[in-house]
């Protein structure tokens, strides 16, 4: 049960709360009411609280509920999963939003990117949270009496190997910061996007084996390893320049040959308040209502794709609407006519109330909301609460499925077409879409299935962006480029700029072209 972790949120860990200045990246030392090695001398199981609250950094703002922030920026706008979301989905076709918040204009229409909005901001400053916690506690760990040692030391390095990994993807370059260069005062070196890519990948063929087959949910396995190596190769030729398909397609077959999941029975089961029990998920970030609120996890998505003046709040799970998300018919227009439609995914777009155009991305009724998320749950009764307490399911079997297609389409060595068709004909069959055949099988149908399947779930501009899709005129949706209908954007937003701030903080960081 999910508890078993988010009980260490609190009361424990608070004693040691990190504070990092995250402008900075190379100023790490921790601020705590007892060092880090003194309290683990008092108290060995301390560990495991330590540990939960890293794996809390990536859904919570801070350790004392949804107002409280771990680093200097608002503990509403800047955790870890709605920077993944913002940035991933916001400023690609998947999702149009109409706050226009200082900053989220320029992404929600991918144009005027500077190194000074706050977004960007946000999750470098939250990635560089995460890592030096990570950091401090793995310069500690080899000398204390541990259960398990090797194994927690493994689950505290994929921590920091995820945290690098959307350091890679969104701004390919930083800084390689490890408990031997902890604390020390000196700027580091800048690490090429190459460089980072070798790093997190013999940080994860490291640990692979060492991570146990099962583990106490919401906690790194083997299979969380091996999905984020699959996710690393399947995009090296966009970070490194040199495609690695087949061992993508190796490490996806791992996750599905080797692993515990099974597919979901139910698509929207996902996607509930009991997803916990889930046998597809691999790796959620996990959301409580009561235990562990915030405004950054799947209370952002199910809230903010909400309004009491269209959809009914209660029947989602949920007591506030934001009026914030909604799609776009790039979006939509992948399942056809929404009306007749079979496909089970297609009736997760709320239309009453809704025009099909986004004439205005401002306006709430242009454009349809997802009802996907919702925080109710898809067994049982439960009641509507003003946070979410459905897990993001960051890893699930069915990505893994695409991805390994998707090695098969391109040529990859041990990936069987035949076996492709079978997989993703698994994921459509579920959600009650029609079976295709080999001749069905394109990057195109791999790239247009993945929206379909993975709506809202953090993937859509790196999918874009290895497609070759997401800058340039190739291919445009509405609001792309701040025009109605969508116009070219220069490939150096590829990457994102390198915040202001960590330019300053660091002198050895240069910004990314174009910016």
């Amino acid at each position: 049960m999910k508890n078993n972790i988010l009980k260490f949120l609190f009361g424990l860990v608070v004693v040691c709360t990190f504070t990092v200045s995250c402008t900075d990246d190379l100023n790490t030392e921790p601020l705590i009411e007892l060092s880090l090695d003194e309290l683990l001398a008092q108290d060995p199981q301390a560990v495991e609280g330590i540990v939960s609250r890293l794996y809390g950094s990536f859904a919570l703002s801070g350790a004392n509920g949804p107002g409280s922030s771990d680093i200097s920026d608002d503990a509403g706008e800047s955790p870890f999963l709605r920077g993944i979301v913002n940035l991933q989905d916001f400023a690609a076709d998947a999702m149009k939003n109409r706050w226009g918040d200082n900053g989220l204009d320029q992404l929600t229409t991918t144009s005027d990117w500077t190194a000074e909005n706050k977004f960007f901001r946000y999750l470098y400053n939250r990635i560089f949270f995460t890592i030096p916690q990570c950091n401090n506690l793995l310069s500690i760990l080899p000398n204390v009496d541990v259960e398990n040692k090797d194994a927690v030391i493994s689950e505290v390095r994929f921590i920091r190997a995820l945290a690098n990994y959307y350091l890679i993807d969104v701004f390919g370059k930083g800084v390689i910061a490890t408990e031997e260069n902890f604390g020390q005062s000196e700027s580091l070196p800048e690490a090429s996007r190459q460089e980072l890519f070798e790093y997190v990948e013999s940080e994860l063929l490291e640990i692979e084996a060492l991570l146990p087959e099962t583990n106490t949910y919401g906690r790194a396995t083997k299979g969380a390893a091996q999905m984020l190596l699959a996710k690393l190769y399947l995009n090296a030729e966009v970070y490194t320049g040199t495609p690695e398909y087949d061992k993508a397609a190796t490490f996806a077959n791992k996750v599905i040959t080797e692993g515990p999941y099974s597919l979901a029975t139910d698509f929207v089961s996902i996607f509930s308040a009991d997803n916990d029990s889930s046998p597809e998920i691999i790796f959620p970030l996990i959301a409580d209502a009561q235990v562990s609120q915030s405004f950054g996890n799947t209370t952002y998505i199910v809230n903010g794709s909400l309004n009491s003046d269209t959809t009914p709040l209660a029947q989602f799970g949920a007591t506030e609407g934001w009026g914030g998300h909604r799609s776009s018919k790039a979006w939509y227009s992948l399942f056809g006519d929404l009306g007749t439609s079979t496909d089970v995914r297609a009736s997760l777009f709320w239309t009453d109330g809704h025009n099909y155009e986004m004439e205005d991305y401002k306006e709430w009724t242009d454009g349809y909301p997802v009802v996907k998320f919702r925080n109710t749950s898809f067994s049982g009764a439960s009641s509507p609460s003003a946070f979410s307490s459905t897990d993001f399911p960051l890893f699930r079997l069915a990505d893994a499925y695409l991805m390994y297609a998707e090695c098969a389409v391109r040529g990859a060595a041990g990936a069987d077409m035949g076996t492709a068709v079978q997989y993703v004909n698994a994921v459509r069959t579920r959600s009650n879409a029609s079976s295709i055949t080999q001749t069905d099988l394109t990057e195109q149908f791999i790239l247009d299935e993945r929206a379909r399947e993975l709506n809202l779930e953090g993937h859509r501009r790196t999918d874009l962006i290895r497609f070759g899709k997401f800058t340039g005129g190739s291919y445009l949706w509405p609001w792309k480029g701040g025009v109605k209908d969508g116009t070219s954007i220069p490939d150096t937003y590829n990457l994102y700029p390198i915040p202001s701030s960590a330019l300053q903080a660091n002198p050895n960081l240069t910004q990314n072209p174009g910016f």
